[in-house]
């Protein structure tokens, strides 16, 4: 019995007699005698080849499949690139992969994993755009720069460019840190400060404080950072570090707190956790305690000191004349009358330590004594009187209350009833006894004109009872009265009948 087997052009052949292994077979036509032959074809256009019993084969016939087989064998720390022409592969440890020669160019590359999991930069290129099992590739962009870790342990830094690592059995990370901020986090700072020096003193500058020590980091001229007593930070390069003494004097200088009042918010925002700020306007003085204990006064301006190792309290008094309000008081006078009075005093402090070491509020005290002094000023007096003399409430008053102040440096300088506001009641009854001596007094001074009026009068009739002529005048002024008010007079007779005969007077 004979058979044949055709190999295509683009096929390969393996022979086979009663499963044994006979030869390789190229494309062709192949007849051979007998009915225990076999073939299995493979296509070329996959190079990988996928055979079975392939470990028994390449033991006992390893020699004659090199000549078609790239054999890619891979140890325990191990890892191999294969390309078949356009296609690439990666081959993981301790594996066993066979590729087809001779259709399809094939090439493999080994890589020791032991020495180097980096991939040499010719790989990276051809391997831009392809994902391959094992391999973890990073790009560096130019503001960067990349710090290279395996198992989360520091290897070396990383500059601009495209990388890849074998990332199998360990685990490979790169962390990026931009070269555009001049103080980034730096991971594992402090590792990278005890472990490798060399990484540190190629880029970074460090800043290393002493427990009296403070730094303030500036970049390009500008405030970046404030670092505390102890602390330990890393730079990129290029950053001026000034480290400022703070164990005899912890006052700022008046040029660097405006550097860093008008700083980035980030630095603001240092400052005040730093710093303990006070600004005294114009017209004001402040008060400086370190450890509760006075220091100094402040003139007008903006002031800072370093916190650390001491308590800040700093307090600012206005020396201005200023004014307090006492409203709503209701009291009683002497007479029991219920009063609502309202008060405005005007002080200024002359001395604000004395006033801050006796007073722990001053505007309370103020407002207290006030009050008291309202109080005993009108429930000693009648209705009648604090409204008759409401200054002799305030000179009370004031006299009060400049005893009070004078010995907490306070100086008091006017004291005045505003309103004193009676009950409606009460408002009602003087209402009524405002208008019964008005009303009396206009009764007088009604009787006291009728009198004049009547002795006027009087004195008239006897100058006309002893003078015909002044009669005869006060006749003409009475009759020029009555012609005002009319349009039209007849007269019959002579002009000496008028007053002596009857007038007829005809109206129209």
């Amino acid at each position: 019995m004979w058979k044949n087997f055709y190999i295509k052009p683009n096929e390969i052949g393996i022979l086979y007699n009663r499963s044994d292994f006979k030869k390789i077979l190229q494309p062709g036509t192949y007849i051979y005698f007998g009915g225990h032959w076999q073939v299995k074809t493979y296509d070329l256009n996959q190079p990988e080849a996928k055979i079975e019993n392939l470990e028994l084969l390449l033991r006992n016939y390893g020699a004659e499949l090199q000549e078609y087989l790239l054999v890619v064998r891979t140890g325990f720390n191990q890892a191999a690139l294969v390309r078949c022409g356009q296609i690439w592969l990666s081959v993981l440890p301790n594996q066993l992969r066979v590729f087809w020669r001779g259709f399809i160019e094939v090439q493999a590359h080994f890589f020791n994993l032991e020495t180097n999991l980096e991939l040499p930069a010719e790989f990276v290129q051809q391997l831009r755009g392809i994902t391959l099992s094992g391999i973890k590739k990073f790009q560096i962009s130019e503001y960067e720069l990349g710090l290279l870790y395996v198992q989360n342990n520091f290897v070396r830094s990383l500059s601009t460019g495209e990388y890849a690592f074998w990332s199998l059995d360990r685990d490979v990370s790169v962390r990026t840190i931009s070269r555009l901020i001049p103080n980034p986090d730096f991971p594992l700072e402090e590792i990278l400060i005890e472990r490798h020096p060399d990484f540190v003193a190629t880029y970074c500058e460090t800043v290393q404080l002493q427990s009296q020590q403070v730094a303030i980091a500036r970049y390009q001229g500008k405030v970046i950072a404030i670092l505390p007593p102890t602390s330990r930070k890393l730079f990129w390069q290029g950053v001026e570090v000034e480290v400022i003494d703070i164990s005899s004097d912890a006052k700022l200088p008046t040029s660097l707190i405006a550097e860093l009042v008008s700083g980035l918010p980030e630095v603001l925002a240092l400052s005040r956790n730093y710093l303990h700020f006070c600004e005294v306007p114009p017209q004001h003085i402040g008060l400086l305690y370190i450890n509760q204990e006075f220091q100094a006064q402040l003139p007008s301006g903006k002031h800072a000191w370093w916190l650390f190792g001491r308590s800040w309290q700093t307090e600012v008094f206005d020396l201005r004349q200023q004014t307090l309000e006492v409203s709503g008081q209701d009291i009683l006078s002497k007479d029991k009358v219920p009063l609502r009075l309202n008060l405005t005093a005007g002080y200024r402090i002359l001395d604000p330590l004395r006033a801050k070491n006796g007073l722990s509020d001053i505007i309370n005290y103020l407002y207290k004594e006030l009050q008291f002094a309202l109080r005993g000023a009108v429930g000693e007096k009648s209705l009648d009187a604090l409204l008759e003399d409401k200054g002799a409430i305030d000179s009370s008053i004031f006299e009060y209350i400049r005893q009070k102040t004078a010995d907490y440096g306070i100086e008091v300088d006017s004291v005045g009833v505003k309103d004193i506001i009676l009950p409606g009641e009460i408002k009602t009854i003087l209402s009524k006894v405002v208008e019964a001596e008005k009303a009396a007094q206009a009764n007088v001074i009604r009787r006291r004109e009728e009198t004049a009026a009547t002795r006027s009068m009087l004195n008239t009739a006897k100058v006309m009872e002893d003078n015909p002529v002044a009669l005869r005048l006060k006749e003409l002024e009475v009759l020029e009265r009555i012609a005002e008010k009319i349009e039209k007079i007849q007269v019959n007779g002579s002009l000496d009948s008028i007053l002596t005969e009857l007038i007829r007077i005809n109206r129209n």
